[in-house]
């Protein structure tokens, strides 16, 4: 099979049709919203490998995707590289470290770390801003020859009688596509205000008290929440407050002048769901990748490229 039909337009989906169009594949993109109306139009998108699992296997697709920014940056809109600090208990824990490339790493000294942080690597790491990073990432796959259509998929049976392989990239729709009950929504709330003078930091130590900073090209971006299981995609207004309120625990007592604020819908799942369906065996699943969707989709891209090669030369 020469044709794919990638199902999902936000970052997993994107990459992953442009990855194989690399590979010589053929392929089309379905996916109920354009990138605008997906999840992945509301991230922060800095590079860090947060709520994913496994974590040997999600570190080297971090990795990879590391070395894809890298060969991106000054050609791809909205890609850069910037100093970003984050904060952890165990060392030994923090596997994503290892695969970065040497001297990209270090720990943060005392007076780098923000008030009540006691521990915290800083490294330079990709950003890829979604309003400009997404758009040229379809342009360039159509300009490749791919297509694009809008379409609802409601079942798993329906995802099978599409044309060729087909890539589920659907993210939390996979919740209702594959009746999958492993999967659910991490909530999250984030504040979109104008540049702040602070250098960009996550605190991810605090189950319930994710809290980050990431300075982009036009603004910054103040977060978060992290409440798993919670459907609710309305502004709660105590969430401002306690994001506001946790920014100035950490010693930072600007005041942001808000410009947006924005919740989403992590798709959250004990492990990243990346194998072919055990029934219809056209179906490749690639969803369920938690806060890092931009961090590890490059990674997951190549990946799935190298398997539906192989997979080909065996049919």
């Amino acid at each position: 099979m020469q044709k794919v039909t990638v199902v999902g337009s936000g970052i997993i989906g994107l990459t992953a049709a442009i990855a194989l169009q690399e590979s010589g594949f053929t392929v089309r993109i379905l996916a109920k919203d354009q990138w605008e109306s997906t999840l992945s139009r509301k991230v922060g998108a800095v590079w860090f490998p947060y709520a994913i699992e496994p974590k040997d296997k999600s570190s080297l697709w971090a990795a990879t995707a590391y070395h894809r920014y890298k060969s991106e940056e000054g050609i791809a809109a909205g890609v850069s590289f910037i100093p970003f600090l984050n904060a952890y208990t165990d060392e030994k824990k923090e596997e994503w470290v290892n695969e970065l490339p040497k001297g990209t790493v270090r720990k943060a000294t005392q007076e780098e770390l923000p008030m009540g942080m006691e521990k915290g690597f800083i490294a330079e790491v990709p950003l890829a801003e979604p309003p400009l990073y997404l758009p040229y990432l379809l342009e360039k796959f159509l300009a490749q020859g791919g297509t694009f259509e809008q379409k609802t998929i409601s079942s798993l049976s329906e995802l099978a009688a599409l044309d060729g392989w087909v890539i589920n990239c659907t993210g939390l729709g996979a919740k209702i596509i594959c009746k999958d009950r492993d999967l659910h929504p991490m909530r999250g709330q984030i504040l979109r205000v104008e540049k702040l003078d602070v250098p960009s930091f996550a605190d991810p130590t605090r189950k319930g008290a994710l809290s980050y900073i990431i300075q982009r090209s036009q603004d910054c971006v103040i977060g978060g929440t992290d409440y798993e299981d919670d459907w609710n995609e309305e502004i709660d207004p105590e969430d401002t407050t306690r994001i506001l309120t946790r920014l100035k625990g950490f010693g930072i007592n600007s005041d942001p002048k808000l410009l947006e604020i924005i919740v989403g819908l992590r798709p959250k799942r004990s492990a990243v769901r990346f194998e072919f369906d055990p029934d219809f065996p056209n179906v490749f699943h690639n969803y369920g990748h938690g806060g890092a969707g931009f961090t590890v989709a490059w990674g997951c891209a190549t990946e799935l490229a190298e398997i539906l090669k192989k997979a080909q030369m065996r049919n």
